[in-house]
């Protein structure tokens, strides 16, 4: 009854079944681990969003790369802006509008700076109109924001290109802005969330950021990666169990002929 189970048509499901339980276990394992990982980083920055400030030199010094493990982590720093300096960061949208994000060296004092991302101002009427940017403050401020890691190519997904305006970046790259620079710069930027004393006018603070889900859509992927395991197995069977009734009723329907005769 059961050797059908060896013909080409069967031996070619079963391969079929067989390579697909493995590929489908793989690929709940991978959405789980990636579940890990997006939590532990949502646990990560909500942690670092809702810590006290803590002065920038405890977390890196001019001419060291912010940790991964400290991105959003609230800093202060005190010291004088430097709009000599300052940049435009282009491209960088805001409440559904087009604009910039502007930069403004913080010098503070030894030869060292860092890079403050002040806010968001709407961008100019036209592609080339320079947009409306409120000055810094004069004298010495103390700013408190958020530590950001330096952006690349490969981690904004923004590509860099030549022949921008003068004063115009498309990435907050402090290696490469730091190059034109007559001090030493932090490798990160702050992303400034309040300053004493207070501007009378600022760009637009920028948005916390999104912590989302925690990765809760790569668990239930994972989840229906495993599902699909209980599927193809039950689809298998099921295709088998048919193909016996199917036979055992020919057999039977012949036997009867057989016996009317």
């Amino acid at each position: 009854m059961y050797r059908f189970l060896l013909t080409p048509r069967w031996l070619a499901l079963h391969v079929v079944v067989l390579l697909v339980i493995p590929a489908f276990v793989f690929l709940g394992r991978w959405q789980f681990g990636r579940f890990e990982e997006r939590s532990a980083n949502s646990e990560r920055v909500t942690a670092n969003l809702e810590a006290a400030p803590v002065p920038l030199e405890k977390l890196v010094l001019p001419g060291q790369r912010v940790r991964e493990a400290d991105r959003f982590r609230k800093v202060q720093l005190t010291g004088t802006y430097d709009p000599a300096h300052a940049l435009l960061v282009r491209r960088r949208p805001q409440e559904g509008l087009n604009g910039f994000y502007v930069l403004t060296p913080l010098v503070t004092g030894g030869g060292t700076a860092v890079i403050v991302n002040r806010g968001w101002v709407k961008a100019g009427a036209t592609a080339d109109a320079a947009p409306e940017v409120p000055p810094p403050s004069t004298g010495q401020v103390t700013v408190t924001g958020r530590l950001r890691l330096s952006e690349t190519e490969e981690s904004s997904g923004i590509r860099e290109r030549s022949g921008l305006p003068p004063g115009q970046v498309l990435l907050i790259n402090a290696d490469k802005i730091g190059q034109g620079l007559p001090y030493r710069l932090v490798g990160g930027y702050v992303e400034l969330t309040e300053q004493s004393p207070e501007p009378a006018t600022a760009p637009a603070p920028v948005p916390e950021p999104d912590v989302g889900a925690g990765g809760g859509l790569n668990l239930a992927y994972g989840i229906q990666w495993w599902l699909f395991i209980g599927i193809a197995v039950a689809g298998w069977i099921l295709l088998i169990r048919r193909e016996v009734a199917e036979r055992k009723a020919g057999e039977q329907s012949k036997e009867s002929v057989t016996t009317a005769n």
